[in-house]
């Protein structure tokens, strides 16, 4: 066990830092940091295999979380890598491990120091290229679906169904035998992934939408997931079926849902789902549990993401100024 720095571990570390906050375009830099040195009792240090790109990072970093959140800082809150070092109380063989180190930003960096406690290790068979878009989108979706999409529900619609996420809840829907009816907005060259597993795909700037998800629903909506927000909003409440939920879990019109959404009509409602207040109100003894369903189907060929782009981490400013944040999942490959 080595608390403190190795003989052949550097003594600085790259790592991308948000120095204000503002888009992820205009206010990322690549710097040259200490690498953790003394490591606290249960702390590991983290060395980063590789990381994602998410609307949560652009989101965090424009400064809407200012509560939690201190500039300059490290962002990136999904990636994987290799427990290099341990303070006291961690367990001799945990050195080596794979590990998703969840709870926190940073992993956009060549290290990461981390309790041992927000470290999920990672299945063997679980290739890097997977395991490290493993949190943000697939557990989300699964948890979506486990808490609003068993027992009767049969009519789901899923906003944004060109999305990443949209692709891996219609997956999870699939083996509750629903097929989601997709709502895009008619971007050029984007389609849903895996047309098979959607009833229906409708295009909101068509001004007949809603009557054309009331039609392809056969009158029963019982969910929306919608991770847009916004006006649209009024709408798909309002078509849902009697006692039906809307579940919200993103924004990304950058408008909030009209206060209209939430009066309860006809026994209608809103919920919300954050992934971060998911994950942070669980034991963490019980996190590996939570990601085990994430891990099985990954092995069983579902919910993996195939990267659009892969960027080392020394180019990732300048890629995320050419782009901001990107459609197509980015894979940032940290090592040197």
């Amino acid at each position: 066990m080595t608390p403190t720095r190795g003989r052949n571990e550097p003594s600085t570390m790259l790592a991308v830092v948000a120095e204000r906050p503002g888009p992820l375009g205009g206010v990322l830099a690549l710097r040259d940091l200490p690498a953790p040195d003394d490591l606290a009792p249960c702390e590991v240090l983290v060395r980063m295999l590789a990381a994602a790109v998410n609307p949560s990072d652009a989101v965090t970093v424009s400064g809407a979380y200012a509560s939690r959140t201190s500039f300059p800082f490290v962002p990136g809150f999904e990636g994987v890598g290799v427990i290099e070092r341990a303070g006291s109380g961690v367990p001799e063989g945990m050195i080596g491990r794979r590990v998703l180190p969840v709870g926190a930003a940073g992993c956009w960096a060549q290290y990461k120091r981390a309790e041992l406690s927000w470290c999920v290790p990672v299945p063997e068979d679980v290739p890097d290229e997977a395991a490290c878009f493993a949190y943000v989108n697939p557990l989300t979706a699964w948890l979506m679906v486990e808490r609003f999409c068993s027992g009767g529900v049969r009519g789901v619609a899923i906003t944004a169904a060109t999305s990443t996420i949209a692709g891996h809840l219609a997956e999870v829907l699939d083996e509750h035998g629903i097929r989601p009816i997709g709502l895009i907005r008619g971007t050029p060259g984007r389609d849903v992934a895996e047309p098979s597993l959607w009833r229906a795909v409708i295009d909101t700037s068509d001004p007949a939408w809603p009557e054309l998800l009331r039609r392809a629903s056969g009158g029963r909506l019982d969910v929306v997931l919608d991770c847009v927000g916004g006006p649209q909003g009024v709408p798909l409440v309002r078509g849902l079926t009697p006692g039906g939920v809307l579940v919200h879990y993103g924004l990304l019109s950058g408008e909030p849902l009209p206060a209209e959404c939430f009066d309860g009509r006809d026994g209608r409602k809103v919920e919300m789902l954050r992934l971060r207040d998911a994950v942070h109100s669980c034991p963490r003894h019980d996190l590996p549990a939570l990601f085990r369903p994430v891990f099985e189907r990954m092995r069983s060929g579902r919910l993996l993401t195939r990267p659009a782009r892969r960027v080392p981490l020394s180019s990732l400013p300048e890629a995320l100024r050419d782009s901001g944040c990107p459609s197509g999942k980015v894979l940032v490959e940290c090592e040197r």
